[in-house]
């Protein structure tokens, strides 16, 4: 295994998809040869890598791999987990490691599929966060092991399965790799968290205002970036227009559409025991918490009733809202600058357009803020050219128009799922996320896509947003629309793993605000139509003349016509 500055590798396999992309971005760093080139500070954290044979060797000492293919459930595979025996050539790292490390760390997923260049796979599998603050070494170490485990575990959860199933493969064909790296931030009582997550693309698929494809998108959040990853609220703009507010439609539009509460490491001294929890070391605490620890005025406005507008900071009475104005436009810390540097230098390593992740530490009193490179991986880019006639738009056989799609190509599909408008509720979508995942398993078995449509955000954590399905739950689906209407009115999410999945594996995805693109108009793909499954809120047609999906990937725009 070869050396590489900050890092330190236990055994001599491989080390997955994140790893390698961590790896690269310190070798291009170095390259440089310097920071100077960029405004504020730029690394990549310390990290030490588990490798996989380190899991293979775990699988087949506790005879595990059966979990692959069966139908168990994640907590009953997770526990199946802890209570195996590790190899005592690991155990004896893992010892050593808590010995020297004192902070939170992450220990996140590095599979052979996850991140890589070649088939590009995000967040399916686990990251847990441990305090790592116990001052016991025995307690640490045993923290650690059950973190490492859990991530192990994952490779067999549902999301894994269904997934590899709907690519006509099995999680058993997986290996996974573990990465141990220190997280970004400080503490601030008994919470630890950067200032700021983000996720940021040098190619926006979503592109709005007057902000084109090639400016890129930037999402940010206060605290740790589950808020961004999973689909939640966050603040989104193009990074060659930053003081662009995001696509509001008024003051109150803003308040209830960006973060009143936000993540961090729990450093409490007692917690409540859950190793097959992701969140079990996390806290989600109000943005009053964030006050109170005086990072707030760093990254949020104040609203002023009285004359409906926005004041930077927090120094006036009112109710804030954390769209980061005193970074994008007093530029308190120089983070657009910094992060257009980065997403040039990954764009060239890449030799295409690029995501990363990132976490950025706040000023102190003796020290600048500095920004930390959390992952880099490669965005689908678009070779076909696609070009939507103006007859297509409003014609007889369209199902349905966009102005923000991702993806681009043309694709012929005979199978349509959609959620019924007449049994559609909010307060139903985790069902509904159960409904459509029985359904994907069906038409998984029978090798067959489809095109997907429903309400609200696709993926979204918060089932008051959308509807939460995982990848797993909807493996299968070949084009999916969401609609933005009077059923459930919400912007779409920016920069999760959920929507990097769907263009690095080309699932083209329709975002259709009904009073600006039109109705999505059920009827024409219902007429003469067979439904072939049905529950109560999902319907399936087969189509024997099919529907066809057009997206134009150079001007984000969308057509399904049937």
């Amino acid at each position: 295994m070869r050396k590489v500055p900050g890092t330190e590798f236990y055994g001599d396999s491989r080390i997955g998809g994140k790893a390698s992309g961590l790896v690269s971005m310190i070798e291009s760093l170095l390259d440089r040869g310097s920071n100077a080139s960029f405004p504020m500070h730029v690394s990549v954290p310390e990290f030490s890598v588990i490798t996989t044979e380190f899991f293979l060797d775990f699988v087949q000492r506790n005879d595990l791999v059966s979990y692959a293919e069966g139908n168990d459930s994640d907590d009953r595979i997770a526990m199946a987990f802890i209570r195996g025996e590790m190899s005592p050539r690991l155990t004896g790292e893992l010892w050593k490691f808590v010995g020297k490390t004192r902070e939170p760390v992450a220990v996140r997923s590095s599979s052979l599929l996850e991140d890589d260049l070649k088939s590009p796979l995000a967040g399916i599998y686990q990251t847990k966060m441990i305090p790592n603050n116990q001052p016991s070494d025995e307690i640490r170490f045993r923290k650690l092991i059950e973190a490492v485990k859990l991530v192990w575990a994952s490779t067999y959860f549902s999301d894994s399965r269904e997934f590899h199933r709907g690519i006509g493969g099995s999680a058993s064909e997986e290996t996974m790799a573990v990465i141990l790296q220190k997280v970004v931030g400080r503490r601030y009582g008994n919470r630890f968290y950067p200032l700021i997550s983000g996720v940021a693309r040098s190619f926006n698929y979503y592109a709005f205002g007057k902000a084109n494809p090639s400016d890129g998108v930037v999402s940010l959040a206060l605290g740790l970036g589950k808020s961004i990853v999973d689909g939640g609220l966050c603040w989104s703009y193009s990074p060659a227009n930053p003081k662009a507010p995001p696509p509001f439609g008024s003051a109150g539009d803003i308040l209830k559409g960006t973060q009143s509460t936000f993540w961090a490491v729990n450093m409490e001294k007692i917690t409540v025991y859950d190793p097959v929890a992701e969140t079990e070391y996390m806290i989600s605490s109000p943005l009053a918490d964030a006050d109170y620890d005086d990072t707030l005025k760093l990254v949020a406005s104040t609203y002023l009733p009285e004359s409906d507008r926005f004041v930077h900071g927090t120094g006036r009475e009112g109710p804030k809202v954390v769209n980061f104005a005193p970074v994008l436009d007093d530029r308190v810390i120089p983070l657009n600058d910094a992060v257009r540097a980065v997403l040039e230098l990954c764009s060239e390593e890449a030799d295409g357009p690029v995501e990363i992740e990132f976490a950025v530490t706040g000023p102190g009193r003796s020290e600048d803020a500095s920004l930390g490179l959390l992952q880099v991986r490669p965005i689908a880019s678009f070779r076909e050219e696609v070009d939507i006639p103006e007859a297509e738009i409003r014609g007889a056989r369209t199902v349905a128009f966009s102005r923000r799609a991702l993806g681009n190509g043309i694709k012929e599909i005979k199978y349509v799922v959609y959620v019924k408008p007449e049994s559609f509720s909010t307060s139903k979508t985790r069902q509904i996320a159960t409904e459509i995942a029985g359904i994907n398993r069906k038409l998984s078995k029978e090798n067959q896509g489809y095109l997907l449509i429903g309400y609200g955000r696709w993926g979204s954590s918060d089932p008051w947003l959308g509807i939460p399905v995982t990848w797993g739950h909807i493996s299968g689906a070949e084009a999916m629309i969401e609609i933005s209407g009077p059923r459930m009115r919400v912007e779409l999410s920016q920069g999760s793993h959920f929507f990097h999945n769907l263009s690095s594996f080309g699932v083209g995805y329709l975002s259709v605000n009904e009073p600006l693109d039109g109705p999505v108009n059920l009827d024409i793909i219902s007429d003469g139509s067979e439904i072939v499954h049905e529950t109560e809120h999902i319907r399936c047609l087969k189509i024997e003349e099919g529907v066809t999906v057009k997206i134009d990937g150079r001007k984000g725009l969308g057509v399904v016509l049937k």
